[in-house]
């Protein structure tokens, strides 16, 4: 079926199912309806080399964003332990699924969904990994880092994926993998609304990365028509550590709503009207006839998480 430009416009808002069935790509079953929003904090944390001590943070952080009205509660990459490497390499698998297991307890009690950075152990294998936790307290995703940026102590991961928040159909990112494009744009087109990203990008000792950084995700969002809720860790100035902050939640149109400063452990919160969230951007790939297909394979390596 051959659409025009008006019609995708009109069919990824009224009927994305719809007009991904028409393209010959199976949607999520459980795909955005059409009139919701979603409240999304994002924690600018700024770990240390303590678990037991970020642990008990990131729960008062989730009580105090749950009491505040948050659903979704973002962390940065590696939050929990912090990303240091030394640190990492010294933990065992009964430390990190103990610490897991708490923030669980937490998200249950407090009614939330929690998404922490977390390196996780897969058949002895380590990963760089993100976690999804429900309002009932069970990890309905746990996503690996793709493209890693040198960590020795991770193994690649072996999926993309889309799960679903509250009837929406997410997917997220860690760090590196923002800079390749298909690792959003398959997951968009296999029914994502809301990128999740999560990261410790390079400190200010390293400031010709950061605006490369900013112009990267912002294209994220808006090449792809979504939003994109970004948790990074802030520049430690006490110990010359860290990350360059500057944690953000953006729009489908490529807006940044609100930004983090550089230096501060701070929570940022937006509320996401859905409706503007289309993927339409997206969805013209299936318009080029040549690369259809292709797009169509792509899409079936997207894990499909179900409510």
């Amino acid at each position: 079926m051959r659409w025009t430009r008006r019609e995708v416009i009109k069919a990824a808002v009224v009927s994305p199912i719809l007009f991904l069935q028409s393209e010959g790509i199976e949607s999520v079953s459980h795909a955005k309806p059409a009139s919701q929003n979603m409240r999304v904090a994002v924690v600018q944390f700024r770990s240390c080399r303590d678990l037991d001590s970020n642990v008990a943070r990131h729960k008062e952080y989730i009580k105090d964003c749950s009491a505040k009205g948050a659903r979704v509660i973002l962390f940065p990459e590696c939050s929990v332990t912090g990303y240091f490497p030394d640190v990492i390499e010294k933990l065992g698998k009964r430390d990190l699924e103990e610490a897991e297991g708490k923030l669980c307890k937490t998200a249950a009690a407090s009614g939330v969904y929690v998404i922490a950075g977390i390196p996780t152990f897969t058949q002895a294998k380590m990963f760089n990994s993100a976690i999804v936790i429900s309002p009932q307290g069970k990890v309905i995703e746990r996503y690996h880092k793709i493209q890693l940026a040198g960590e020795r102590w991770a193994v690649p991961g072996d999926h993309m994926s889309v799960f679903p928040i509250d009837g929406v159909s997410c997917s997220i990112i860690i760090c590196h993998d923002e800079r390749y494009p298909e690792l959003v744009r398959l997951p968009v087109l296999a029914g994502a609304r809301v990128v999740f990203y999560i990261s410790h990008e390079s400190g200010l000792e390293a400031p010709e990365k950061i605006e490369p950084y900013r112009a990267q995700i912002v294209a994220r969002a808006v090449e792809n028509s979504v939003y994109v809720a970004h948790a990074n860790a802030p520049w430690d100035k006490t110990r010359n550590e860290g990350s360059h902050g500057q944690s953000r939640i953006i729009s489908p149109s490529g807006r940044i709503l609100v930004e983090a400063g550089m230096h501060d452990e701070q929570v940022i919160s937006a509320e996401l009207d859905l409706k503007k969230a289309n993927g339409w951007l997206a969805l013209r790939s299936l318009e080029t006839d040549f690369l259809k297909s292709w797009w169509e394979q792509g899409v079936k390596l997207v894990r499909k998480v179900s409510a």
